[in-house]
């Protein structure tokens, strides 16, 4: 079963864009936040993991599709879910208004297994980090 994990959020005024809409790049940041959130549902810290077991898994791709914008004090749900957790983690993002359901945005990213500290990449995820993925 793929692991999903639903962040409610609130629109900060600093993230706002001249034009009164959510800066483009602070929904990155929302991503990320669904991101930790559902490693975090699935008991795993990645921040203690790649100080015990020596591994990080860096975004190296992410993608956006801009629907409806958000605005200043609106508040969302942000979705994160994993697709893929073999040979990279891949997981999908979806922005919804809590106010009637309208999509905002919809994402996706791939992390890979990097060994730290030197930074030689992975070709596999750990065992550990695909079963509490899900796979």
């Amino acid at each position: 079963m793929r692991k999903s994990c639903d962040v409610r959020l609130k629109v900060a005024f600093h993230d706002l864009d001249p034009l009164q809409v959510v800066w483009h790049g602070n929904y990155l940041k929302y991503f990320d936040i669904a991101r930790f959130t559902l490693f975090e549902s699935v008991g795993v810290d990645l921040y203690a993991y790649m100080l015990e077991k020596k591994y990080t898994f860096p975004v190296t791709r992410s993608a956006i599709k801009h629907i409806q914008p958000l605005r200043a004090f609106d508040e969302f749900i942000c979705t994160a879910t994993v697709t893929e957790a073999q040979y990279k983690i891949g997981m999908t993002f979806e922005i919804r208004k809590t106010d009637g359901g309208v999509l905002c945005a919809r994402g996706n990213s791939e992390q890979l297994a990097v060994r730290f500290p030197e930074m030689v990449m992975e070709f596999l995820i750990p065992d550990d980090i695909r079963k509490a993925l899900g796979f």
